[in-house]
């Protein structure tokens, strides 16, 4: 498990040549020609986010905002045109994929067609074994050839001082001329014993091919390497955590989606990375069944504590199964929180828009000094904690924005809204209405009422706002304004 930090974070891609003849046009319509056009597309801007060790960040954000992007930025899918990825202590942006100890859930389940489910699991886990024992081999080769360096050393000092030796002594005769054709070949002898094909290269090999042989013979008949029972107790264990155990001898192409689903979740999980990355592997499973994995995929990172980065553009996944939600738009981070802050206090126009179903609805406002809201249909006083915040925007338009929720059916007065139903909505457990303003019709609106009250298409109502409820926008910059 580690921390991730992405810093000040920037990827670009070249224009196409359709894309560079369109942005040529536009630039010489409305800039003078002097001006240069760009030659690349800026995907992602000034990202800079920490997510903490075990924490479940979901990156959310409609199609093309740079989400995805991000995600294969961080597991080494994508080459950053600037910036920093921080996993644990490790700047890992020129390591390969491989190298990064992440792992990653695709969109597109990414299962090998011709493999079983068991073996699916344990490929991940045969790769990194295999690794794992070469990397040992290769160790004790160069334990083996410092210890053949120092002897070779030891020998040659040996020689040196029986050749002074024999320079003094002079010949022996046969008997030393054969023990020294004796040294020799046992010095060949332990020469090719620690650099040709020795047990520590040929036995893993052998086993490799003897396991891959019998792997399609009955249990009982098949040959299991000491790694290979290390294996299997881990795809057993991950199964058994998924209850997949029942599906470990079917191919991919005899599984329904959500089971697809949990076998490529397991495959990540079963080689235990640091960071789980999860790109919108919900999206291709109906809502029933999505629902369903949606749970359990956060029960499952809750027990593995492993730090996870999920992607969706479906903002009630993210509401329901992040710690913190990054909420993304045009390639930049327009805000980062949990999941009710963002519903309570949105950073901007764009926030408050898209957290929430049904959306917010927004109307044009004038504010006047000291707490007074107008608007063509109705006018009414703010709360006094407004005042301090809103002192510059005497005489000045502001955006409102009320949730559908934080309105209620009332009689007629001055602070309400008159509005006529265009369509009823009756989930059963709740009942959401469109409706247009009175004298207005081109300005919707949605609205959450009861579900005993009923309602008719076309009726005329008066709704009610909750001031204690609102938001309030800048029109030029979007940014909210909050009370103090």
């Amino acid at each position: 498990m580690a921390q991730v930090v992405l810093e000040n974070i920037y990827k670009s891609f070249p224009l196409r040549q359709g894309e560079q003849e369109k942005e040529a046009n536009s630039v010489a319509e409305s800039v003078s020609p002097a001006v240069d056009r760009p030659s690349s597309n800026s995907v992602l801007r000034r990202i800079n986010l920490t997510v903490e060790d075990g924490e479940f960040m979901v990156l959310v954000g409609p199609s093309g905002c740079g989400k995805s992007t991000l995600l294969r930025s961080i597991a080494g899918l994508e080459v950053l045109t600037a910036g920093n990825i921080w996993v644990g202590d490790r700047v890992v942006n020129d390591l390969p994929p491989k190298d990064r100890d992440i792992a990653m859930v695709f969109q597109n389940y990414a299962l090998y067609p011709h493999l079983t489910v068991y073996d699916n699991l344990a490929f991940g886990l045969r790769r990194s074994e295999r690794e794992k024992e070469e990397g040992r081999r290769k160790k004790e080769e160069g334990r083996r050839k410092e210890e053949e360096g120092r002897r070779k050393k030891e020998e040659g000092r040996g020689k040196k001082v029986e050749g002074i030796k024999g320079k003094i002594q002079g010949e022996e005769g046969n008997i030393q001329k054969i023990e020294k054709i004796r040294n020799k070949v046992e010095e060949v002898i332990n020469y090719l014993a620690s650099n040709s094909l020795n047990n520590h290269q040929v036995y893993p090999l052998f086993e490799d091919f003897l396991g891959g042989a019998t792997r399609k013979l009955p249990p009982g008949l098949r040959y299991l390497s000491e790694r290979e029972k290390a294996v299997g107790k881990r795809v057993r264990e991950v199964a058994e955590l998924l209850q997949i155990e029942s599906l470990l001898n079917r191919l991919p192409k005899q599984l329904s989606g959500g089971q697809k689903q949990r076998v490529a979740l397991g495959r990540a999980m079963a080689r235990n990375p640091e960071v789980f990355l999860m790109d919108e592997p919900l999206s291709n499973l109906d809502a029933k069944l999505r629902a369903e994995t949606r749970s359990q995929i956060v029960q499952l990172q809750r027990q593995l504590g492993t730090t996870t980065i999920y992607v969706t553009h479906d903002q009630t996944e993210a509401m329901t199964m992040g710690d913190r939600i990054a909420i993304m738009n045009r390639g930049q981070l327009q805000q980062v929180a949990q999941p009710l802050e963002l519903y309570n206090k949105p950073a901007n126009l764009f926030v408050a828009e898209f957290i929430g179903s049904p959306p917010m609805n927004f109307l044009s406002v004038e504010f006047s000094a000291p707490l007074l809201i107008s608007h063509p249909q109705f006018r009414f006083t703010l709360p006094d904690i407004w005042a301090r915040s809103l002192q510059q925007y005497d005489g000045r338009g502001l955006i409102l924005g009320i949730r559908p929720e934080h309105l209620s059916i009332h009689p007629p007065a001055t602070k309400n809204l008159s509005v006529q139903v265009e369509i009823v909505e009756a989930l059963g457990h709740e009942t959401y209405l469109r409706v247009c303003l009175t004298d207005a019709p081109a300005v919707r609106m949605q609205v959450r009422v009861p579900p005993e009250r009923s309602i008719r298409v076309g009726e005329e109502l008066w709704l009610a706002i909750a001031h204690d409820k609102i938001h309030l926008f800048d029109p030029d910059t979007e940014l909210a304004i909050f009370p103090r």
